[in-house]
C-alpha cells in the first residue's frame, strides 16, 4: 500500500479519498487521531482539514492541546492580533502542553490564514486528577467547567486502555483491565474523553451547524470507546473517526471509519521537558 492511500480497517478495502471526505463532511464532527510527537501525522491532519474547507459548512477546529478557558486567546490569534511568539506565551504552551510548537504551528497557521475558528477541548489538569482519585460523584463543584460526568467505560474500552498502557507486568499494581486498581486511570482518561466530547458537542449544536474537527490523541478515538462514545452519550451521533496508519502496524475492524497509510519513516520530534502525565494517545 502506498502513502496517502485510504482503506477500511480490518478488511483492507481501498477507499477513494474523495469518498472519505464526502462522508466526513456529512458527519456532525470529524475526529483526526494523532501520535503527539509525529510531525508527519500533523501534516496529514492539516491536509485532511484543508480538504474539508469546501464542505459547505462553517469549519471549527478543536484542539486537545488547549483548555477551553483559553478560547479568547485562540480567537485573537485567528483574528491576526498576535505574533507566533505572543500566541504561544498567551496560550501557556510550555505550561499546558510543551511538545515542540513546530509540530503544531502549521495547523495553527492554517486556522489563521483561512479564518477558521479554533476552540480548546481540554479542561484543567487538576480536575482530571480529582476525578481519577475521587470519582465524579465526589466532585463538590456542580458541572465543573461545564462538564457532565462521563458515561461509564465499557469492558472493551477498559481492555483497550489496559493494553495500550502496557498490559499486565510485574511492576504494575493492576493485573487486569477489570482490576479495581485500574479504576483511577480509567476515570482520569474518561475525564479527558468527556471534556473533548462536551466541547465538541456544545459547538456542533449551535445554530450555524459547523463541522467540528477534533485534533485529538488516537487513544481517545480508536474503536470508538473514548470521545466518540461520550459524543454518542451527549446526542451527537456518528462522528467520523479518521486515523493515520503505519505499514508495520496491524489494523482491525472497527478501529476507525477510515485509515490513511503514512509514508515510511516516522518523523518524531520529542518532548524535551515533559510536564506531568499524558493521556493514553
Amino acid at each position: 500500500m502506498r502513502a496517502g492511500e485510504w482503506f477500511e480497517p480490518g478488511t483492507g478495502t481501498s477507499l477513494a479519498y474523495s469518498d472519505v471526505l464526502a462522508r466526513a463532511a456529512r458527519a456532525p464532527a470529524v475526529l483526526l487521531g494523532e501520535t503527539h510527537d509525529r510531525a508527519d501525522i500533523h501534516r496529514w491532519q492539516l491536509h485532511v482539514s484543508a480538504g474539508l474547507l469546501g464542505c459547505g459548512r462553517p469549519l471549527v477546529m478543536g484542539f486537545e492541546m488547549f483548555p477551553a478557558r483559553l478560547n479568547p486567546v485562540l480567537a485573537e490569534w485567528v483574528a491576526g492580533g498576535l505574533s507566533e511568539t505572543a500566541f504561544l506565551e498567551r496560550a501557556e504552551w510550555v505550561e499546558v502542553w510543551n511538545f515542540p510548537p513546530d509540530l503544531y504551528l502549521p495547523l495553527f497557521r492554517f486556522c489563521r490564514d483561512t479564518g477558521t475558528e479554533m476552540i480548546g477541548l481540554n479542561c484543567r489538569r487538576a480536575l482530571v486528577s480529582e476525578v481519577g482519585k475521587l470519582g465524579w460523584d465526589n466532585i463538590e463543584e456542580e458541572a465543573p467547567e461545564g462538564l457532565t460526568p462521563a458515561r461509564s467505560a465499557t469492558p472493551e474500552y477498559r481492555q483497550y486502555l489496559f493494553e495500550v498502557t502496557g498490559g499486565a507486568r510485574p511492576d504494575r499494581q493492576a493485573k487486569s483491565a477489570e482490576d479495581p486498581a485500574f479504576d483511577r486511570f480509567v476515570r482520569a482518561q474518561q475525564t479527558w474523553d468527556r471534556s473533548f466530547a462536551c466541547r465538541i458537542a456544545t459547538r456542533a449544536k449551535q445554530d450555524d451547524e459547523p463541522l467540528v474537527i477534533g485534533i485529538i490523541g488516537r487513544g481517545h478515538l480508536e474503536f470508538r470507546g473514548g470521545t466518540p462514545f461520550q459524543l454518542d452519550d451527549l446526542g451527537l451521533n456518528g462522528a467520523a473517526v479518521l486515523l493515520p496508519w503505519d505499514k508495520d502496524m496491524p489494523h482491525m475492524k472497527g478501529q476507525g471509519d477510515a485509515l490513511c497509510c503514512m509514508p515510511d519513516g516516522k518523523e518524531r520530534i520529542s518532548r524535551s521537558d515533559p510536564k506531568g502525565d499524558v493521556s493514553a494517545a
